[in-house]
Order: structure tokens, then C-alpha cells, then sequence
């Protein structure tokens, strides 16, 4: 069975997972409703979006959702869980999803690392130019202005009197 996701939402009361999806052998749109159950506000948001994608009945209707989403649904109720409204939750997982070109990334835990570095990956996938994109040029040359003089970097020139 092939399925193709449409849509993937939450409904809040009761907790389940909302995917509206294609069903590829009968050209058909349908509606499937996957509860959520064990989950309080002080569960981990990942590990049950794990468990949901890996669970055997979803399992071939999640295929193509991606994990980060099912984890900011995961967010989303545990926002709901805690007492925030629908715009507060929007706003948290908005400011964990954004990352600050600024910060040290160097004095991250791992979990945060990883966590980081799945977001950058996200964002690649969707800005990369593919073949098939209308917009995509094979080679690309870009000529950068040399109006200001080149600096030199100090441990560039002291590299060169060693050859």
C-alpha cells in the first residue's frame, strides 16, 4: 500500500494525530485519525514522535511525514498539556525551530547538537536547487568585486618561507 501525506495536524481533545493523505491504489483522499495515548506534559516530545512513526499500524501511513514534524505536533500538545493557548505553543516551537547564527555551537550537549544540525538539515533540503526545479542553472559563475585590497592572513605568510 502506497499513501502520500497531504496534511498532518493534532486535535487536542482527545490527543490523536490527524493525517489526511492519498491513497495511491485507489486514487483516493482519506482521513486517518492515530490517538495518542501515555503521553503527559512532562513526556519527551522525540521519543513519542519515534514511537508513533515506528508503530506498526502507522507505520506505512507516516512514511512520509518527516520526524521533526511529528515531533513539533508532539510540542504543540504538550504546550496544550501545560495550559498555554494554541499561540503561545506556535511561539515556543517557532523560537526552538530558529537558530541563532551567533550562538557556540561548540557548547552544546549532544542531544541539543543533534537537534540543531536536523533543523540546518531541514532547511537545506528545502532551499536546495534540484535538477527539476524550473529556476536551476547547471554552472553558475560569479565574479566578486575586487575593489578593497586583499588582506593578507599572518599564518598564510608565515607558511610560504617554509617551502
Amino acid at each position: 500500500m502506497t499513501c502520500i501525506a497531504k496534511k498532518c495536524g493534532i486535535h487536542f481533545q482527545p490527543p490523536s494525530i490527524i493525517l489526511i493523505y492519498e491513497d495511491q491504489n485507489q486514487e483516493k483522499t482519506r482521513k486517518r485519525i492515530m490517538p495518542i495515548r501515555n503521553f503527559s506534559k512532562f513526556s519527551d516530545c522525540s521519543r513519542a514522535a519515534e514511537q508513533l512513526k515506528n508503530n506498526p499500524r502507522h507505520k506505512a501511513y507516516l512514511e512520509s511525514v518527516s520526524l521533526r514534524q511529528l515531533q513539533k505536533l508532539y510540542s504543540l500538545l504538550k504546550g496544550h498539556l501545560k495550559g498555554q493557548s494554541l499561540a503561545q505553543s506556535l511561539e515556543q516551537v517557532q523560537r526552538e525551530e530558529a537558530i541563532d547564527p551567533e550562538e557556540d555551537m561548540n557548547k552544546l550537549d549532544d542531544k541539543e547538537l543533534a537537534k540543531r544540525k536536523s533543523i540546518m538539515d531541514e532547511l537545506f533540503e528545502k532551499n536546495r536547487k534540484k535538477k527539476d526545479d524550473p529556476d536551476f542553472i547547471y554552472n553558475i559563475e560569479v565574479v566578486f568585486p575586487q575593489d578593497e585590497q586583499v588582506e593578507s592572513c599572518g599564518w598564510d605568510a608565515e607558511s610560504d618561507e617554509g617551502f
